[in-house]
């Protein structure tokens, strides 16, 4: 079982990293929170013409053609750079359930697409930029119409509930199951890199930051919660990694949400130490800090909670 990333993959990583900085970095994320979206697509395109907006997609349909491991790659990054808009369904979930001909679309950059999930994703993200709306259920998928934004805890994100319209094409609930799983795995690995990210900006704050004439990175207290970030971060990326080679196992599932809740409360105790590393400063919109603290809460509330993967893993365990 490998857990190191292949030469290409590390390849497709500063190609990520390139474009997004040379986009505007984290700046694509505050645009997006103050309502201008142009940053973010002007990104989308230039990802799509990459090739990474179909990363799952086949080869035959103008695709990436990547594997399981080559999303969980991409989406730490996007986590690191906090990428706002309905990454995730466009590249993780859709390719999985829609037609030929909006696959190619979802894979050349033409076509945006966000979701509603019976069960897991009540409200689909940032449906005001998508052209396709889908409303998945157990074992078909419907174009949908959206309604009404609703805030969400992160501010880069929007949500909307979405309405069924035209007739539902019926789709194998094993293939639905499996895109929501992936789309899962790629919010845990996004969670890492935001993890990741917010470690990063603390250490960095931590040096320079001075409370009774020292900078506050000297304290003990404050060394042993980065530590334990450290720690966390570091059990839960071979989890996510672990469940992408499980992909087509019969344990995938339960590799899945076993990822979900340790990337899940990194993500979180990384935020809770970078405010307690920044201060007051951290809550304020004025810091860039503040992008991935929100992001780290609402990815772990996304896809599944804590508690619904906990259980889902509860009840593999005991019908074993």
């Amino acid at each position: 079982m490998r857990f190191l990333s292949t030469d290409e993959q590390l390849a497709i990583v500063d190609a990520v990293d390139d474009i997004i900085s040379a986009n505007g970095g984290a700046r694509v994320a505050r645009a997006w929170v103050d309502g201008d979206t142009a940053p973010g697509l002007a990104l989308w395109a230039q990802l799509a013409e990459a090739g990474l907006m179909g990363l799952r997609v086949d080869e035959a349909l103008g695709g990436f053609g990547g594997s399981t491991s080559d999303l969980v790659v991409v989406a730490e990054r996007l986590g690191w750079h906090s990428v706002p808009g309905p990454m995730l369904e466009s590249i993780a979930l859709l390719p999985h359930l829609v037609d030929d001909e909006d696959r190619a679309g979802l894979a050349d950059g033409t076509l945006i697409g966000t979701a509603t999930v019976a069960g897991i994703a009540p409200l689909a993200l940032d449906a005001h930029v998508a052209n396709r709306h889908y409303a998945i259920a157990e074992s078909h998928v419907a174009a949908a119409d959206p309604g009404g934004a609703i805030a969400s805890i992160d501010p880069a994100r929007r949500l909307f509930p979405l309405t069924a319209t035209g007739s539902p094409r019926d789709v194998d609930p094993a293939v639905i199951a499996s895109a929501v799983d992936e789309t899962t795995l790629a919010c845990a690995a996004g969670l890492v890199g935001t993890g990741e990210r917010l470690l990063a900006e603390s250490v960095e704050y931590a040096k320079v930051r001075e409370q009774f004439g020292a900078p506050v990175g000297q304290y003990q207290s404050l060394k042993h919660q980065l530590a334990d970030v450290r720690v966390a971060l570091s059990f839960a990326r071979p989890l996510v990694w672990g469940a992408a080679l499980s992909a087509g196992t019969s344990k995938h599932s339960r590799d899945v949400s076993a990822a979900k809740v340790a990337a899940g409360a990194a993500a979180r105790l990384a935020a809770q130490t970078a405010l307690q590393v920044h201060g007051a400063i951290g809550y304020t919109r004025e810091h860039d800090v503040s992008i991935w603290l929100a992001r780290a809460v609402a990815h772990d509330q996304a896809w599944g909670t804590q508690e619904h993967h906990r259980d889902r893993i509860a009840r593999s365990l005991l019908a074993s």
